[in-house]
């Protein structure tokens, strides 16, 4: 009994003081809420206004990066559009020059399909297939990938410039020594390539220099270089250059000083004797105008025409005439029919060719007519 008495009151001042230190902490909370309420309130509102602030300078950080980025890409934007703008002037410019290039040399421009052949026009890249696909694929490609694309492009065009140049280079060249090669086979005729110098009709103008252009100025030689090619190959066609026999025939007598066949003495011969079958045709050797076609003395039946610039040929002994005074005749247009009517011995053909009114020798022609065959239908 004793024991179960004390045990009591021990339980019981637990109680007590547990709820005395209760009582005394929950008194301690009140009193620290209710004494230091405001501090704690405003330590909260800092640490919010904290948050909010590091919240708001991370936004405007992402938003700076966002804008910067945004920026960049409208840069590049621009950018890619300038280069393309640029690229598709430079094509716009390269085809002009094309176009030069083809109206020079008589050519159509090829298509992409078409090859590269020596002095012919170059290839023109795909580049303007290329242009018209970039500008709607600025929105839907990368800047990098369109960098790379227009660089591409670029360089293209920077290929196709170059060909352009070399092949206008290579036809000035070639151009260049068509015309010397002429000019050296009209000087073995005895002519002067200057003799046939004269201002075109219906020309004329202020004086425009050509641009400082690197291509304009090739362009402009190149041109010069072409003219003066046809030119001279004009003033090669009107030479008397073509055989006036185009069968079987041989030299029985050359131009020079020889024995007279009637007087054995010594005399002028002023021509060619072509030894033919009669009846052979005698043709023109240039174009030209009958200035005779009659009886004439030792000539016998005789053609003359004139081929302009001082020169003229004769057709002598004919059998019979095929042509009258004033006609106007073709290079190879039959003048008569080979005889020996005049001062012959046998049927042949007295050619002469005359410059200024005094005989030459017509070898220098028809030597120089068999090279420049000879020439052309070996030139590539």
């Amino acid at each position: 009994m004793p024991l179960t008495t004390r045990a009591a009151p021990s339980n019981s001042l637990r109680a007590v003081w547990f709820g005395l230190v209760v009582t005394t902490l929950w008194a301690a909370g009140a009193t620290y809420v209710l004494v230091f309420h405001d501090e704690v309130l405003a330590r909260f509102v800092a640490r919010q206004a904290a948050m909010q602030a590091a919240y708001e300078a991370r936004i405007a950080e992402l938003q700076t990066s966002l804008d910067r980025t945004n920026t960049q890409r409208a840069v590049d934007r621009d950018g890619l559009e300038s280069r393309l703008s640029a690229l598709a002037e430079r094509q716009a410019g390269l085809e002009r020059r094309q176009a030069a290039i083809a109206d020079l040399t008589g050519e159509a421009p090829p298509n992409a399909t078409d090859s590269i052949a020596t002095g012919s026009l170059p290839e023109p890249p795909p580049a303007a297939l290329e242009l018209r696909g970039a500008e709607g694929a600025l929105g839907r490609r990368s800047a990098r990938d369109l960098g790379t694309r227009l660089a591409g492009l670029e360089r293209d065009l920077d290929r196709f410039g170059e060909a352009q140049s070399r092949g206008l280079g290579r036809l000035a060249a070639r151009a260049g020594r068509g015309a010397e090669r002429l000019r050296g086979l009209v000087a073995r005729t005895g002519l002067d390539p200057h003799r046939f110098d004269r201002p075109a009709p219906g020309l004329g103008g202020p004086l425009v220099p050509v641009s400082g252009d690197p291509f304009a100025l090739a362009l402009a030689q190149a041109q010069r270089a072409r003219g003066d090619e046809a030119r001279l190959r004009r003033i090669a066609a009107d030479l008397p250059l073509r055989r006036p026999i185009l069968g079987e025939f041989s030299l029985s007598s050359g131009f020079g000083t020889r024995l007279d066949p009637f007087t054995r003495g010594l005399a002028l011969h002023t021509g060619l004797d072509l030894k033919a079958e009669f009846g052979e045709p005698a043709r023109a050797t240039a174009p030209g105008r009958v200035t005779a076609a009659e009886t004439a003395g030792g000539y016998g039946n005789m053609v003359e025409i004139d081929h302009g610039h001082g020169l003229v040929t004769r057709y002598a002994h004919l059998a019979r005439l095929s042509v009258t005074p004033g006609q106007w005749v073709r290079a190879g247009d039959v003048v008569g029919r080979v005889g020996s009517t005049g001062r012959s011995t046998g049927s042949h053909l007295h050619y002469e060719t005359r410059i200024d009114g005094e005989p030459v020798d017509p070898q220098r022609f028809l030597r120089v007519g068999a090279d420049l065959d000879a020439w052309q239908f070996n030139a590539p």
